[in-house]
């Protein structure tokens, strides 16, 4: 795989090679494993790719060439808006996201890049929480972020935006991670926290948020084995636990009865 910041000529490659109709991530990184680079894998013949395991339809797309068109429109859109691609063999490629199970080949990124390479703790939770939810989810942030932490959500309603606000509140950095395309704000309030970090995206210009653009979090035991916090490791700490209407909130727990837990992932 590349280990350096692409040319134009390279970035084309990999946007053709996320752009064929079919290809899923595990089977882009499997294909990269093999061949090395997307330039080896679109010179590759149909009987060399289906010899991969593709079938017979992705195999065609590929040695056809057709995203390369789409591909030539993604880099015209992506000078307009600023952003850029960052790959998975490059530097600059979050360390901890190329551990897990099943990480996206190339990342769509706009804003300040360097924050990828910071010490990155992440905030997520429900998108109804209480009043005291949100209200926790803000300080906590916050404080976390003056501590020097690069706070990471996902920009959804609720704890997520409660995450970003309180983190620009303290003057701190932070990264929302978003399922649809670099030029689309999702939900549309969230407009001024766009853009004041770094926001990485899974899908192209235009593409609407959907489950299957998110990365696919490992279980919560093997980010456990993996190490604590601080131990060079990964860890997940659960901060509550699932309550019922009628619960009191258990020891640890930053939550009121009913509403639903929220996680910290710590990845260092």
């Amino acid at each position: 795989m590349a280990s350096s910041v692409l040319s134009r000529e390279e970035e084309l490659y990999w946007l053709a090679l996320k752009l064929i109709p079919g290809l899923g991530t595990r089977t882009s990184g499997k294909l990269l494993d093999r061949f090395r680079t997307p330039q080896a894998i679109f010179r590759a013949s149909r009987t060399e790719l289906e010899g991969a395991g593709l079938n017979g339809a992705v195999a065609q797309s590929i040695a056809s060439g057709c995203s390369f068109e789409e591909a030539a429109a993604q880099q015209a859109k992506m000078l307009e808006t600023g952003a850029e691609v960052v790959t998975i063999g490059d530097p600059r490629y979050p360390p901890s996201l190329r551990e897990i199970f099943d990480p996206p080949t190339l990342l769509f990124v706009r804003g300040r890049i360097e924050l990828l390479q910071s010490l990155m703790l992440g905030v997520v939770g429900t998108r109804r929480p209480t009043p005291y939810g949100v209200a926790v989810a803000e300080r906590l942030s916050g404080d976390l972020a003056h501590a020097g932490l690069t706070i990471v959500s996902g920009m959804a309603r609720g704890v997520d935006t409660a995450a970003h606000r309180g983190t620009l509140a303290a003057g701190g950095d932070t990264v929302a991670v978003l399922g649809c395309g670099v030029d689309v704000v999702y939900p549309s309030e969230n407009r001024k926290l766009a853009g004041a970090g770094a926001d990485c995206f899974g899908v192209p210009h235009g593409g609407d948020g959907f489950p299957a653009e998110f990365p696919h979090p490992q279980p919560d035991h093997q980010w456990h084995e993996r190490g604590s916090a601080g131990s060079g490791g990964s860890a997940v700490q659960r901060i509550g636990h699932h309550c019922q209407a009628g619960d009191g909130p258990g020891p640890g727990s930053f939550r009121r009865p009913g509403e639903h837990h929220f996680e910290i992932k710590l990845g260092a």
